[in-house]
């Protein structure tokens, strides 16, 4: 099944996702997780939560304003802190809908070219936020090639055309992303690579959580799944920019294995012994 025309969401639907993104990587202390996790998720919720998601990225800047971002950027890389949460927020949007897309597409991938794209504006917002001028030119031209309008029709196409997985193949992806978070984090020690795999799999069942209690905000359960994942989704993100920073300043952080901070081990394993497999 292809969709040419998706729901479209009112604009207070579309400031609770906003809100529930941004609250990504607030570390709340008394967090919990929900008495019981409930898996199902009815074909028409997977339909909606991918329509909010694509109108939440369609609808929240244009590609002339993106595009000039990355110019400003490139002639300027110390840009007031407006310009730069614009430009954050704007990622924010592409990095929602690409886990939308590896959620609730057949092939659980995210379109090649958007892919990338989402990929090249997370290293350009490294360079800019580490002063890296070297990197901020190399991604800054790769963003000019990928911002351009044919590739830019091409993505916008590709974001409403493929097939949407079934309840059943939904579920027995979700519990395979918490094995693989269960295998990797039996390590006493994870590489910067294996710690990035972790984050990976928690920032996309947040945004599974993030856009579910945006539809619906009585939805406790899943404002209590968004809030616990985002406590440990913000204690990585905190972790995860030290080593970045570490590794463009030719540190070595990023290549070593490290033990996971007791707190964080400890929310994970909670995930682990409460998801139900």
């Amino acid at each position: 099944m292809t969709n040419n025309t998706w729901e479209k969401f009112p604009e207070d639907t579309i400031e609770l996702l906003f809100t529930a993104v941004e609250e990504d990587d607030n570390v709340d202390e008394h967090t919990s997780l929900p008495d019981v996790i409930d898996l199902r998720c009815p074909h028409e919720n997977i339909y909606q939560n991918y329509a909010l998601c694509l109108q939440f990225w369609r609808d929240g800047f244009t590609r002339e304003e993106l595009l000039g971002l990355v110019e400003k950027f490139i002639k300027n890389p110390d840009l007031p802190q407006a310009v730069r949460m614009r430009y954050k927020y704007i990622r924010a949007r592409y990095k929602h809908l690409r886990f939308a897309q590896r959620l609730y597409s057949k092939k659980h991938q995210s379109f090649g070219l958007f892919n990338t794209t989402t990929v090249v504006l997370g290293h350009f917002q490294d360079a800019f936020r580490n002063g890296n001028q070297k990197n901020l030119k190399y991604y800054g031209a790769i963003l000019r090639i990928l911002l351009s309008k044919p590739i830019w029709s091409l993505v916008s196409y590709a974001m409403s055309h493929f097939e949407l997985e079934t309840e059943s193949g939904f579920i027995a992806y979700r519990q395979s992303q918490i094995r693989t978070l269960g295998t990797l984090i039996n390590h006493s020690q994870l590489t910067g690579e294996e710690f990035h795999d972790v984050r990976k799999i928690v920032s996309q069942q947040v945004s599974f959580y993030d856009t579910l209690r945006s539809i619906n905000p009585g939805n406790q359960q899943a404002y209590e799944m968004s809030r616990f994942l985002a406590a440990i989704n913000g204690i990585m993100g905190d972790q995860h920019d030290v080593m970045v920073a570490d590794k463009l300043s030719g540190g070595s952080m990023y290549d070593e294995a490290t033990a996971l901070e007791p707190d964080l081990r400890l929310r994970l394993e909670q995930l682990l012994a409460h998801y139900p497999l």
